[in-house]
């Protein structure tokens, strides 16, 4: 028979956990802040069939017709692996095209179908609404600092020794 569990043995409630010492660190800020955003982002992207991943190679191979798929893969920060299952589908859907490159047999160029450019155009709209949303109230000049503060975090990272 199991003792029923002493007070220092109950679990504590979610409310009272303290994270202190976690929220005086700037990265699990920024992951609370990620959180919040990719859970509103997932929402604003479902009525598109589109996750973050495919979102965001979407408006790359828009943005940037001819694309190869190592290209894609360094621009998105994932194994090229990774990716092909992210391209098969996009070109499922009829969003993009795959070629083969000319000049190299074993290279694809890839490129927006009309129906893809047409769905990125709607989904970035959908996207800038889902940011103003959540940054409303926020004073331009922070969101400005915190946009270069990122960025110069990811710079950084380039020059780990």
């Amino acid at each position: 028979m199991k003792k029923p569990l002493s007070e220092p043995d109950l679990p504590m409630e979610a409310a009272s956990v303290s994270d202190g010492t976690l929220r005086s660190l700037h990265g699990y800020q920024i992951k609370r802040a990620f959180n919040v955003i990719q859970s509103d982002l997932n929402r604003t992207l479902k009525p598109f069939k589109l996750r973050m991943i495919t979102y965001t190679a979407l408006i790359l191979i828009v943005d940037n017709p001819g694309l190869r798929q190592s290209q894609l893969a360094e621009a998105m920060d994932i194994e090229r692996p990774n990716l092909v299952v992210i391209i098969d589908e996009l070109e499922r859907r009829d969003l993009i095209l795959r070629d083969r490159l000319p000049s190299d047999r074993r290279a694809y160029a890839l490129k927006a179908t009309l129906a893809g450019r047409r769905l990125c155009e709607k989904a970035v709209a959908a996207v800038q609404a889902h940011e103003e949303r959540l940054l409303k109230g926020i004073n331009p000049d922070a969101l400005r600092t915190a946009m270069k503060v990122m960025q110069l975090i990811e710079a950084n990272r380039h020059r780990e020794t």
